[in-house]
């Protein structure tokens, strides 16, 4: 595999990087991006695709960037953040732009939206969590921050963030993987698991919000 243009590497560093500073909501800052890029190349590796990985680099890099903006539909607005970012035509050509443009969009594909190209359906698949005790770390952060209006409990948190992944990961659920290597295969077994014993769940989500001090820190949350 080639590496990856240095120039255009430097450039995502040092201007998009750190525009995820300051958007960490419910895990979509900084260290999800770099794992997202690292899982993209992983797949790639395992399936043995033909695709220009500075491409699959920039969409990665800029697929949650809009999430501070609008949580709900921050697929759009960091498409929208990526094709204003007129640096980016020193990189690549008008069908490169478009084809990154519409795979940022497309990193939520499910069960009722299917991903439009292959680099689509990369980073939807790398955008994938493969750890069980991240994902509710991430679940249970973002359900709080969502609900913070309402006032929410520890356990009505945990609650939302039940309902939330069991409709995304449980048997049936909506959540699209295009190329499941074993990492993401054992992640979703274990997953399964842990949803079909509801109380189960609600210890190891009781347990991280411990950890997390989250009543404490949050006025929110009780």
């Amino acid at each position: 595999m080639k590496e990856i243009n240095k120039e255009l590497k430097k450039y995502i560093a040092l201007n998009v990087f750190e525009q995820y500073d300051i958007n960490n909501m419910g895990g979509h800052g900084l260290d999800h991006i770099k794992t997202v890029i690292e899982r993209c190349f992983e797949i790639i590796k395992a399936f043995d695709l033909d695709v220009d990985i500075d491409m699959i680099y920039t969409i990665a890099a800029f697929h949650d960037i809009g999430y501070r903006q609008d949580p709900d539909r921050h697929e759009e607005v960091s498409s929208e953040m990526f094709r204003k970012d007129q640096n980016m035509r020193k990189f690549f050509n008008d069908e490169q732009i478009e084809i990154i443009a519409e795979a940022i969009v497309d990193h939520r594909a499910s069960l009722e939206y299917e991903a439009r190209s292959i680099y689509g359906k990369i980073v939807s698949s790398a955008d994938r969590e493969t750890s069980v005790r991240n994902m509710l770390e991430r679940s249970i952060l973002y359900q709080a921050d969502k609900h913070s209006s309402e006032n929410p409990s520890v356990s009505q948190v945990i609650d939302y963030s039940y309902k939330k992944l069991s409709s995304k990961y449980g048997k049936g659920g909506y959540a699209k993987m295009y190329y499941p290597d074993q990492k993401y295969v054992d992640y979703l077994n274990t997953m399964q698991e842990l949803l079909e014993d509801k109380e189960k769940f609600i210890e190891a989500e009781r347990a991280i919000a411990k950890e997390l001090k989250l009543g404490e820190k949050s006025e929110h949350i009780r």
